[in-house]
């Protein structure tokens, strides 16, 4: 072909053209992009992203980062005590339009989590969940949010990795986050990472400073639907502490155990070390309840757990022994 032939032949295509990558994507961001919010402060720029998830009487409620919300607390000089807040200046904006006033109901650090609830003049759509133990790695997922302000920004990539740990802005591990890499940048955080089908399968959470390509999500798992029922109906999250860092691993017992909670090492005067876990041990076993992974063993550490006597088994060298430990409460 002529380059004049080239220069004058068109290259649109129809909309029923664009490759299946393409479609899913755009699937993806037509049903989820109306429920993506931006989280600031009243006239001034946001400090992150939100994405409702349910709506009652009027109101809409919405899940964003702990971090992001407690960046806006201190930027306007107003502390935050536990429980929930009467008066904290968050303002949220709908993609489709409009700023309102929204309260902060609770927000829980260990998890990175926190909502946040408004009255919008319009409902807006309510995004769809989806469970993060059915992702595979290299899947398709779909990143919305306000990076640097640029508001309505759609990224993709894959998942890169999962059951990362990170360590959060309050010091603490978060545990089994999601590795991708979907173009993550500051003001992304508390918006949705999503699979093909357009259900949230993660909160956007944190970057590597000086990274390329390599993001981080907040699962959406039984631990996420626990948390954020309960900065909803209480204000904050109680939680029982062990003084172990724990990383899920294969495990079995002559009892018939598969999996649990691989103790990397356990913090001096704990509850855990008062009890008699070591480094190696690998704990399968929580009251009457199995222990399969270390999600398994922090769904079970809830409040009902703090200050009573439990059965903590564990598999110390192919052994299965039962250890009797006392739960704390966690402190912030």
């Amino acid at each position: 072909m002529e380059i004049f032939e080239n220069l004058s032949a068109s290259s649109r295509q129809d909309g029923g053209e664009l490759d299946a990558y393409s479609r899913a994507v755009r699937d993806v961001t037509e049903k989820l992009e109306p429920a993506v919010l931006s989280v600031g402060v009243p006239g001034g720029r946001g400090g992150g992203s939100g994405v409702v998830l349910g709506l009652d009487g009027g109101s809409a409620t919405a899940v964003t980062n702990s971090h992001v919300v407690r960046g806006l607390q201190r930027a306007q000089g107003r502390g935050r005590g536990r429980g929930r807040t009467e008066s904290n200046g968050v303002e949220v904006s709908l993609s489709g339009g409009g700023s309102f006033p929204a309260e902060v109901l609770g927000d829980d650090p260990p998890s990175d989590l926190a909502v946040v609830r408004f009255e919008p003049e319009e409902e807006p759509p309510v995004a769809t969940l989806g469970d993060a133990g059915n992702l595979l790695v290299g899947q398709l997922v779909v990143a919305i949010g306000n990076p640097l302000g640029f508001q309505r920004s759609v990224t993709a990539g894959v998942v890169s990795a999962l059951g990362r740990s990170i360590r959060g802005e309050s010091g603490r591990l978060i545990e089994n986050v999601i590795q991708t890499d979907a173009a993550i940048n500051p003001g992304n955080s508390g918006g949705p990472l999503a699979d093909a089908s357009g259900r949230v399968v993660g909160i956007n959470t944190a970057i590597i400073g000086g990274a390329q390509g390599i993001g981080f999500a907040i699962p959406v798992s039984g631990t996420f639907r626990r948390v954020v029922f309960t900065l909803v109906t209480e204000g904050r999250v109680r939680r029982a502490y062990l003084g172990v860092m724990v990383q899920s691993r294969p495990a079995r017992s002559r009892n018939g155990f598969e999996g649990g909670a691989g103790v990397e090492n356990v913090a001096p005067n704990s509850p855990a070390e008062r009890a008699g876990v070591r480094p190696q041990d690998v704990i399968v076993g929580f009251r009457d309840e199995p222990v399969r992974s270390n999600d398994d063993l922090l769904n079970l550490l809830d409040a009902s757990t703090i200050g009573e006597d439990a059965e903590l088994r564990v598999l110390r060298g192919g052994n299965e022994q039962t250890l009797t430990v006392r739960p704390r409460e966690q402190q912030e």
